[in-house]
Formats: structure tokens, sequence, C-alpha cells
């Protein structure tokens, strides 16, 4: 015996004291007393009690000046209390106040889990990182639907706490409460209880409704009424419990039309650990170069050993094992006892790319250093195990609602099974008289970026369920949840939405084309809603794999030569919709005017439900228009220049007669160089970086006005060709106006920039930039001259308008042109009515050349007053540059025929601004409005 403990005796780095091996000969570390203060900053006392959810505080001298997390104040006398595993940082005072939970604790807290969707890698200022509460100071995450920040180091350890925005399938609410999230707000924000100063600039403190934007002090939160009522955008928000969509298979990237282009930037998996990554002690740690201090490599199971994905944590040279083994635990936000672990080294040549499989990992101490050069080479590496354990006290949460309770603990053992579990559970639940066999055990992951659900066999052995979790990885048993649920067969149905198709099919050909492209599968997928002049349908599949399968094709398919776009639908529950509920449809188009797009779609998505944004780019307007077809009341905002509102508008116009509401009101936050009709309806020259809160409040203010749309016929023909030549006619087409009409040297301009900018799209990223552009390419067509007055030919209402000497003549029907110009005029003139947008009448204005544009562009001159009505006829004699909102060609020479046959469609105009009184405080976006511009 003294032998064998004598061979398994060894001595831990740096330490005199000897550690004792496990029986198969691996080097272990165990824990033989509770956990002691390990490195970072000089603790000066012993653990606080349990004065906060989850937190292990210990006293702390500090080095650096630092605030309180909870009050904001900066903590005097250079002595805090710091919790080892989270970095919350308190006051000695604040202590008995601190509601917010340790992060080791956070995902036992989440009420409905839900996965976040995280964009790109972006530098966000002034913002910390929910997780490990530290300044994001490079480069890091965000949620696109809450206002989550994370370094992506912290991704793996960030709760699934995202918004539940639709029915799943799982459990439906009739009633939401808040769904606070800490940190990060404005500086001035104030708080809703005590009405003092919430927001921090330099710590993570203070908290926000994600639904309704209150805010208020962590501890003053538990004072207001936990319902959530949508707050002063309640109208505008597709309330949650009215959209379903059954998202097996589909992540939230999917449902939400988010891209995913995290994928090449944190590797596989959900975890973003990579071979670099270190603890928030370990950041500040790993460069010093004391040598009482060493850095360990410390894994969290076998999945972390397959993806060779640690965490660097820095210890002294003489930690004792309690101190190592908490500084490993504290890595991975584990808060449990030391005393049920263990540390496991791990040989070198796993690190050298050379993996065992998991259960072969460990050696002894001797084969650990054999053939991989000196050990201070590279840090030693450990795996945390967890120990065996004979019996576990469980939480069991009921999957239905309204039980009363939120869960129940219940002691499992060798003998626990799925269904003993069940039916232990069932009666502390008040469900004893029901049978029992109706109801299952599931499982639930509830990871930072999926939330996946496993439904238990009944006789699964719980206790060894555990036992395999803790050994793929030790933290993933607090992302683990197990429900009591009734045994109900989920009926599957998915929309997708497919467009790129040829227009013009019937339903049977646009289901044959798919089939024979795709190969869809009849007895699971059929053709629901038919678009046929968009070249789109939507598609019922009642199987998710097959669903998910058409989703990833559909993405690689080309069907005629025109990629295929495919996206999930939801459903909207129209007959839930609250009576005073008018949802608001919101469309961006991110490549319009200075790019501010992508920065919008985000914003939107927080202050609204996400199901109610579509990208543009992304399917276009249809999907929109499809998912809103049902819903008897609702609004839209177009985000995007002018061409971008005539595309939502002519799609609107193609799909009234499929939606409930026929007659919208449009909306427009106008991103593009132009914005002409952003300016007839008040809503300024161009977005330039304002609360979207705020414009969100205008539209809800807006008054709705009608506007004329006018519908152009382009008829091209063969005219005076010789007899050798050949002329290829162009079909006739039709297309909407709702601005103006150009033809000659206005188009040719809009014609050179448009060409310019195809040929270098990244250039045209700001409107001042765009502007340029347009003066530029003025100037080369200032000595152009083409007599165009001689090759067209004009018709006002059956009478031929005889045409002064022009280089251009324009259709206008608002009075606002070339980037706020008034080309009619504001001089009386007895032959012609006052414009107005609403009058069924086009105002014909005709203009010399560049040098006349730049003159009423200035407002020194106006334009030409040619004729005024509502029909027109154009004959072109010969090939001439056309443009319709903005949107240029060229035209073959043919017939333009102009008339007011497309009906009227209801504009939203910004509400005049009303002062404010003086001496009102700016509240926040719960009941009242925004300070208007300009005001203190």
């Amino acid at each position: 015996m003294a032998a064998a403990a004598e061979a398994g005796a060894r001595t831990w780095p740096g330490s005199d004291s000897p550690r004792l091996g496990s029986p198969a000969g691996s080097p272990v570390l165990g824990i033989s007393g509770r956990a002691r203060p390990g490195s970072g900053p000089e603790r000066t006392g012993r653990a606080v009690g349990p004065a906060a959810p989850g937190h292990s505080f210990r006293k702390v001298t500090l080095t650096k000046p630092t605030f309180c997390h909870l009050c904001s104040d900066f903590i005097w006398g250079l002595a805090g209390f710091l919790c080892d595993v989270c970095n919350f940082m308190s006051h000695e005072k604040c202590l008995k106040q601190v509601k917010t939970p340790c992060t080791s604790i956070a995902p036992s807290l989440v009420r409905v889990p839900v996965a976040h969707c995280f964009g790109s890698l972006g530098l966000y200022k002034r913002k910390f990182c929910v997780v490990c509460r530290k300044s994001l100071e490079v480069p890091a995450l965000r949620c696109e639907v809450c206002e989550l920040h994370v370094h992506p180091e912290c991704v793996p350890f960030a709760c699934s706490d995202c918004r539940q925005c639709h029915q799943d399938g799982q459990q439906d609410y009739d009633t939401y409460h808040h769904h606070w999230r800490e940190g990060n707000l404005p500086s001035g924000a104030r708080c809703e209880v005590c009405r003092k100063t919430c927001g921090s600039s330099d710590v993570l403190a203070g908290v926000r409704c994600e639904w309704c934007g209150v805010q208020a002090h962590s501890v003053c939160s538990t004072a207001l009424t936990p319902e959530c009522t949508f707050g002063r955008l309640r109208s505008m928000v597709l309330p949650p419990s009215c959209v379903r969509l059954l998202s097996r298979n589909f992540s939230k990237m999917h449902c939400f039309r988010i891209p995913e282009t995290m994928a090449l930037e944190l590797g596989d998996g959900d975890d973003g650990l990579d071979g670099s990554a270190a603890t928030g002690i370990g950041r500040e740690m790993q460069t010093a170069t004391e040598s009482t201090k060493q850095t360990l490599k410390i894994f969290d199971g076998n999945d972390s050993m397959r993806k060779n994905q640690f965490r660097l944590v820095t210890v002294s040279r003489m930690a004792r094992n309690e101190e190592v083994m908490e500084a490993a635990l504290r890595a991975y936000y584990i808060n449990e006892d030391p005393r049920d672990f263990q540390l496991q080294a791990l040989p070198l040549t796993i690190l050298s790319g050379n993996a065992q499989a998991p259960g072969k990992a460990g050696t002894t101490e001797e084969e650990a250093s054999k053939g991989s050069g000196p050990r201070d080479s590279m840090p030693e590496a450990w795996v945390i195990r967890s120990l065996p354990r004979a019996q576990e006290i469980l939480k069991i949460y009921p999957g239905w609602l309204k039980v009363g309770v939120a869960y129940v603990s219940i002691r499992v053992n060798s003998q626990s099974t799925a269904q003993s579990v069940v039916q232990e559970v069932l009666p502390l639940l008040g469900r004893q008289v029901e049978d029992q066999g109706r109801f299952q055990l599931i499982e639930v992951l509830m990871s930072s970026r999926q939330v996946q659900r496993t439904v238990l066999m009944d006789e699964e052995p719980l206790l060894d369920r555990l036992w395999d979790i803790r050994q793929t990885s030790v933290r993933q048993v607090s992302q683990t949840r197990f429900y009591v649920a009734e045994s109900r067969a989920m009926a599957p149905h998915v929309s997708l939405f497919v467009g790129g198709l040829p227009p013009g099919l019937s339903p049977q050909d646009y289901s044959n084309l798919l089939h024979e492209a795709m190969a869809t599968k009849a007895a699971v997928v059929s053709v629901s809603h038919v678009y046929s002049l968009q070249g789109a349908v939507i598609l019922d599949v009642t199987c998710f794999a097959e669903a998910e399968r058409l989703y990833m094709l559909a993405r690689d398919t080309a069907v005629h030569g025109r990629p295929l776009t495919a996206l999930v639908l939801p459903d909207v529950l129209h007959t839930k919709l609250p009576p005073d509920c008018c949802p608001l449809l919101v469309f961006v188009n991110p490549k319009s005017g200075g790019l501010k797009g992508r920065e919008l779609l985000c914003s939107f998505r927080k202050l609204l439900n996400p199901h109610q944004v579509f990208e543009l780019t992304n399917g276009g307007p249809l999907p929109g228009f499809h998912l809103f077809s049902q819903v008897p009341c609702f609004r839209v905002l177009v985000c995007g220049g002018d061409g971008t509102v005539g595309w939502v508008l002519a799609a609107l116009e193609e799909t009234r007669r499929h939606l409930a509401c026929p007659e919208p009101s449009v909306a427009i936050l106008p991103l593009g160089t132009g914005n002409d009709l952003g300016r007839v309806l008040r809503w300024g020259a161009g977005y330039s970086g304002e609360d979207p809160f705020s414009v969100l409040v205008s539209v809800d203010e807006a008054d709705a006005v009608l506007m004329d749309r006018w519908t152009i016929l382009l008829d091209a023909h063969e005219t005076d060709s010789t007899e050798n030549s050949v002329v290829d006619t162009e079909p006739p087409k039709i297309v909407q106006m709702s601005n103006y009409c150009g033809i000659g040297i206005d188009a040719e301009l809009s014609l050179d920039f448009h060409q310019a900018r195809e040929e270098e799209p990244g250039k045209f990223t700001s409107r001042f930039h765009n502007k340029g552009v347009y003066v530029r390419v003025g100037l080369q067509k200032i000595s152009h001259s083409r007599s165009l007055h001689k090759e067209i030919r004009l018709q006002v209402e059956q009478q031929e308008v005889e045409l002064p000497s022009i280089e251009g003549l324009i259709f206008i029907n608002i009075p606002s042109w070339g980037s706020g110009a008034d080309l009619w005029g504001s001089d009386s003139d007895s032959r012609f009515e006052k414009p107005r947008i609403d009058d069924g009448l086009l105002e014909v204005v005709g203009v010399t050349g560049v040098v006349h544009m730049g003159q009423v562009q200035g407002g020194l001159r106006s334009g030409i007053r040619i004729a005024q009505g509502s029909y027109f006829r154009v004959t072109l004699l010969k090939a001439t540059p056309v443009q319709v909102d903005g949107e240029p060609w060229v035209q073959a020479p043919g017939h333009m025929i102009i008339s007011a046959t497309a009906p009227k469609v209801h504009m939203l105009r910004k509400a005049k601004q009303k002062p404010r009184k003086a001496g009102t405080i700016r509240d926040t976006r719960v009941d009242t409005l925004p300070a208007p511009e300009g005001n203190p």
C-alpha cells in the first residue's frame, strides 16, 4: 500500500505539497477542502454570505478607480467587494441591495429559453459585455434582436434569454412580462421609479425592458408591475402572441431573415472559444512576465477537447490545489462546490493535434512529458472533470401555462428514470388524477445560439444522463433544463417563400418547375399562394426535414439563369390581434444613400417585432405583404430613396387584391440622394442619424394624405429604317410613376450617374459624394446640345402642343425635383391650376440645358411651364434617355402614354412638431415623446 501510494503521488508545478493520482494513473487534481481566494485583485476578507443571487463576493483592494455596478458611484477608500465569477463590483453598503444574478446562475432564471442572433463583429464604444462585465475595447458581438453585447470568447456563457417574438408550439403566453436587459443604457437615462439617473458610461448598471423601453435601477425595477404593455409603440408592434412559427430545424437567423455571417468568424458549433481565448482575469494576467506566475490551459470536458477550445488561467506557481481548482471553475463561470470536481492532466500530444479519444486522454506524468521537449515550452493543460455522484437534486419545469410554480425539485438516484420522475412530479404540480402516460420528460439545452429539445425515453436513467452531460461539458449542466410536458403530436407546418421564378405561370406549372429543379416531394409540399406577376410562390411544407432541405437547396439553385430566393415566413394569427393594433410593416433598403440601412435594420428589430422588419435586398417587398395579407389594418414604413419607395408602391399595387387591408398608409424614412418625395411629405432631406424610436413615434402621429400614381405605357416600334437595316423592337412595358418622369438631359445625367455607381459601388457610400458625382457629370454635359424639341412630339389631352427650344422635358407630380428644387415655380399663372399631389394632374416643364438645371436647383430660376393635364402622349423619334423616379434607361423610338389610371395611394405626411413647454423633462420611450430637434 505504501508503495502504491508513493507511486501515485505527484507534485503540482511550483508547489511542494503532494497530490494523489487517479486510480487509472492519470494525473488528477482533487479538492479536499472549500475553495479559497485565487489570483486577481488582492483579497483582504472572507466571502460574503448570500446577499445577492449566486455571487461569490470577496473584499478586494483596488489598484485603479472603479465604480459600483449597482449605484454607478465611485468606490472610495480603495476597497470594494468583487464577485470572483462575474466581476460584479459593489460598495459594502450596496451588497444587501444587489438583485442582479451572477453569470453562473443566470441560465436558471430564464423564463422562456430563446436563442440569440449574433451579427458581425463590430466596435461598440462605451459598451460592456453582459457576461464578464468588462468594457468592449475590442471587436465584439451584438444580438440583432435584443440589446445583448458580448465578447466573442464570452458567447458560450451568454444565456439564451433573447426576446420571445413568436409562439413556437411549446408554450403559449397571453400576457408578457418585462424583458429586462442589464446595462448599456444611455448615460442620461432616468429611472422610471425614483427619477434619478440609472444609466452609466463607466460600468454595466441599470436595466431596461426590451419591449416597452422602461429604464430603472435594478433595485427599483422590482417596484414596477411585472406585466409589459409594450409602451409607447404598442399599437405599432406585432404582438408575439399573434405570430406562430414552428422553427424546428431552423435557427433564429433563418426565422428572422438575418444573414448568417458569423460562421467564418467564430468557427464551428456554438462556442466562440478558440486557442487564444482567456478568462477575464486571464486577459489581464497572461502578459505578466513574473517568474512566480504560470499560465494553464483549462478544458471543459470532452467537447472542449474535441474542438481544442480552452480557457487560459494564470495562477501562482505556489498556488494550492484549492486555488487552482477555483480559478479553473471561475474560468467557465461555474459556481458549484469545488469538492465535486477534479482536474485531470492532458498529454501534450493532444495540444499538438494528435488527439486521442476523449475517454483515453489521461496518461501518467511520465508519459505526458515524453518526446515533446521541455515542460516550459508550452503551458500545461488540464481538463475539468466531475466526480461521480450517487444522487442529485434536479429541477423539473412544467411545460404548460399557469401551473402556479416555476419548478419543483426532486432527488434522483441510480434507480430514477424519466418515467419515474414524471410520476413523482405530476402530483407535486396538481396533476395527480390525470393519465400519467400522456406526459413526457423533455431535455432542453439552452445554448446562446440554439435551443435544442430532446424527448427522453421512458426508461432513460436520469443519473446516467446527467453524468454523460457532465462528461461532455461541466458547464453544460447549468444550461440544461428538464420539462414535464403533455405528449401531443405537433403537426409540422412551414411556409417557404420562393422567389426568382419565371413570371406568368400557372400554379401547376410552378409546382412542376420546382419539382424538376429541387425534386420536391408532392406528398409533403404544396403550392398555397401564387404571385404570378412577381414570379414567386408560397410553399406549404408538412415535413421539417423537407422544409430545411428545400430552404438550403434553393439558395444554390437557379431557374432559367436566375438564382432563387428562399425565406421562412411565420403565420400571423390575425384573429388574435388587439382591436387597437395597427402594426407597422417596415422595409429597409441597406444599399440606399449613405448605407445607413444596416444599422436601421438592427434598431427596428429591437424596437419592434423582428418579424415585421424586412430587408428589401432579400426577396423584395412581396414577402412582407404576404405575411401581412390577413392583417385587417396595418401601415408601411419604407426606408430608402425615391426609387425604393416606387418599388414598394408598385409591389403594393400588384398585391392589393390579396390584402385584407388594400390601402395601407405608407411613410418614408429617406435614405437616398434626392429624396424628393420625402421632402414633400416632411420626412426631411435625408436620414442623418436621428433616434429610430423618434422616427417610429413620428410615423404613429403622421397624417394620412392621398397621392396620385401614374401609369406609363412604353411602346417602342420601328421607325424610318433603311431596307437593309434590322431594328429589334422592344416589347411594350408598363411602369408606375409617383414623383416625376424626365426625358432628355435630365435622364441622361441620371443614367451617367447610375452607370458610374454600377462600376464602383463601394465609392457611393455617402450622400455628399453622390451629389458631387452628379455635379461632375453635369459639368461634362454643359456644352451638350441635342435639340430635344425636334426629336419628340407631345400631345396633352389629345391636343398637339408645340414645344419651345429645350434639352429636357419633365413631367412632375410633386413640388420637388432634383433634391428639393421647385421646378414649376411659385408664381401664379391664370393658365394653370395650383399644383397638388392629389389633383389628378401632371405639370409639364422644360429645361434648356445643364446651366438652366443648375439655376433651378440654386433657386435662381424655375422651369419653362409647358402644360398641365391628366393624359399625355409622347412620340420619341429616336432613342432617348428616360428616367422615372430616378431609375434611368435609354428608350427606343416609339410612344409613351402617361395617364392617371393607377389608383391613388395613401401616404403618411409627418405632422408639424409642436414646441415643448419650458421645464419639461424628456422621458423614456414608455409613455412620452422625445424632444423635437433643436430644442434643449
